[in-house]
């Protein structure tokens, strides 16, 4: 029985990202606009905040927590703080979706505004590589680190319960510096490694967030091959960063990072399950709970996962403010147990509720702790069906 396997029940989780607390976001404004701040203030704060999030997961019954993503105000800001040889690029412009972005731009025009980039902390500046690239974020993660493992303390949840996401190679950002995507991905992920490492030996797991992994199967340009290619690079830069760390302390996470829209431009599980198991981690989570995926369940009837692994479907899904009944997510999540076994699904979420620091989420706050209470209750209604009462 390895690390992340179910004994006796269902386990849950999420993959990472909650809604800030407006005291959070207001001290993360004044620190990234170049306001006056208190930098001890802030870090009281910071630490504060990841106690009470912790708490409140554990009140709602997630059983691996994490600490809400509160340090990081935006993606590419966690980019230029952790690695040497980025630039940020405020006037180049984010390829976001770009097939749905092309099938409804009207939607797009206003949601962009509304939802994804409206009332963030930090604006959305690309980042390009200009450089070699090194990693220099050491005192940002183990103040990370510090502060997750004493909230979890404090809440009575033990380190092997506890994870930190941290990006994959792929997602870092543009080259300009090395000679082909094979170098570059592979001194990203020499970079990366050292916070991955780093996470797993303070004793706790270390999640790798890869949404750019299925966007190759939509990404416009690319033939047959040089999707595969590119894929297998994906795969090939996380597993250089995971080496040497035991699979059983690695979660991997991929999702195709849209939240509410059309999404009928994503590439269909199928397409991407053969690269992510190929990942060197102990559990897979992905989207299974949105209506454009949930179906895909039946891709385990014709894939057998590694022995010993386990897979995290998403069985709430960040894409609505609907609470998803108990009884919808007890038989989500039966219908991998049945097909991968019980002691190998953990009940998850698709996706983050809060990847950019933003004072109004799509979801909001006082749903996601409600989405999280019904997914406590369906894995409850899942546990006594597979196990008995």
């Amino acid at each position: 029985m390895q690390l992340q396997q179910n004994i006796d029940r269902i386990q849950t989780t999420h993959i990472g990202s909650l809604p800030r607390p407006h005291a959070l976001l207001d001290a993360m404004k004044a620190k990234y606009s170049g306001q006056n701040y208190d930098e001890r203030a802030y870090r009281a704060a910071l630490r504060d905040a990841v106690a009470a999030v912790v708490r409140e997961q554990v009140n709602c019954g997630i059983d691996i927590v994490t600490d809400g993503e509160f340090s990081k105000p935006g993606f590419f800001t966690y980019i230029r703080e952790r690695l040497e040889g980025f630039e940020s690029r405020p006037g180049m412009k984010v390829q976001l979706f770009q097939q749905e972005v092309a099938a409804f731009p009207e939607y797009y025009e206003q949601y962009f505004k509304r939802a994804m980039l409206g009332g963030a902390v930090v604006s959305l500046a690309p980042v390009v590589c200009v450089g070699p690239v090194r990693y220099r974020g050491e005192k940002l993660l183990a103040t990370d680190i510090e502060n997750v493992k004493a909230a979890a303390a404090a809440a009575g949840v033990a380190n092997e319960h506890v994870f930190l996401p941290a990006t994959a190679p792929s997602g870092v950002g543009k080259n300009e510096y090395y000679k082909s995507d094979d170098e570059y991905f592979h001194a990203l992920a020499v970079e990366m490694g050292k916070e991955y490492r780093a996470i797993v030996d303070a004793g706790i797991l270390v999640q790798i967030d890869d949404p750019f992994l299925p966007d190759i199967f939509y990404e416009p340009g690319l033939d047959d091959a040089q999707k595969k290619r590119r894929a297998e690079i994906y795969v090939e830069a996380v597993n250089v960063g995971l080496r040497g760390i035991p699979p059983e302390r690695v979660r991997f996470h991929t999702c195709y990072g849209i939240n509410q829209g059309p999404r009928i431009h994503e590439a269909a599980l199928q397409d991407i399950i053969g690269y992510v198991l190929k990942i060197d981690a102990g559990s897979y989570s992905f989207e299974a709970a949105n209506p454009r995926h949930e179906h895909e369940y039946h891709v385990f009837e014709r894939v057998k996962i590694p022995d010993g692994k386990v897979l995290v479907p998403g069985v709430i899904t960040h894409a609505s403010n609907i609470v998803e009944h108990p009884e919808l997510i007890a038989e989500r999540i039966i219908r991998y147990a049945r097909l991968v076994g019980r002691e190998n699904v953990i009940a998850g979420a698709d996706c983050g509720f809060s990847s950019q620091a933003m004072y109004e989420t799509e979801v909001h706050r006082t749903v996601v702790w409600e989405k999280f209470k019904a997914m406590r209750a369906g894995a409850d209604l899942a546990t006594q069906q597979l196990w008995g009462d």
